[in-house]
Parts: structure tokens; sequence; C-alpha cells
């Protein structure tokens, strides 16, 4: 499973949202190599369907995605709230069945 973090340029808070993710999974104790499970960065423009699984966008971004399936964008109203973020991945975790704390 891929997952992607989007920002306007695929630079400062699309990495900010990658790490979270990353330390999110690493918090739930998910073995990220068992399940074949990669964390990247991009900006909006470069984003296309067959780029991740799931995408991690900002909410007034989430409409930029548009051609990428409604179930598989997670919008964060905010980028910095890892609470927020920690309840979106587990989310995708429970969505595709894999095992976590």
């Amino acid at each position: 499973m891929k997952i992607l973090a989007v920002c306007q340029s695929g630079l400062g808070s699309s990495f900010m949202v990658q790490m979270n993710v990353q330390q999110i999974l690493k918090d739930e104790n998910v073995d990220v190599e068992a399940n074949d499970i990669t964390v990247d960065h991009s900006d909006v423009g470069s984003a296309t369907a067959d780029s991740a699984d799931y995408f991690f966008v900002e909410s007034t971004l989430a409409d930029a995605l548009g051609s990428i399936p409604a179930d598989r964008v997670v919008p964060l109203k905010s980028l910095i709230d890892k609470k927020e973020t920690a309840e979106h991945v587990n989310y995708v975790l429970d969505r595709e069945k894999i095992s976590h704390e």
C-alpha cells in the first residue's frame, strides 16, 4: 500500500505530513516492510490515481484531486494536528485490514 501526502508545491507541508504518517505507523507498531507500506510526498499537479492507494491532502486542496476516487482521498482539516492524522491513518489501516495497536 502506498500513501502519498500531497500539497500545492510538494515541498514543506506534504513532507511534514509524510513524516507524521511515518511516525504514526511506527507508534502504532505497524510493520511497514511486512505490509509493504510506503509513504511519500508530492505536489498536487503530479498526483495521479495510479501514484498511490491513499492521498493525504489539506482539505482545501481535495477538489484539485478530482480525478482520484473520493474514497482514496483523505482530507485533513489541519496539517499539523497529529491526532487528526492518526485517526485517518488508523481508518486506512482498518480498511486495509492491517494490524495495529
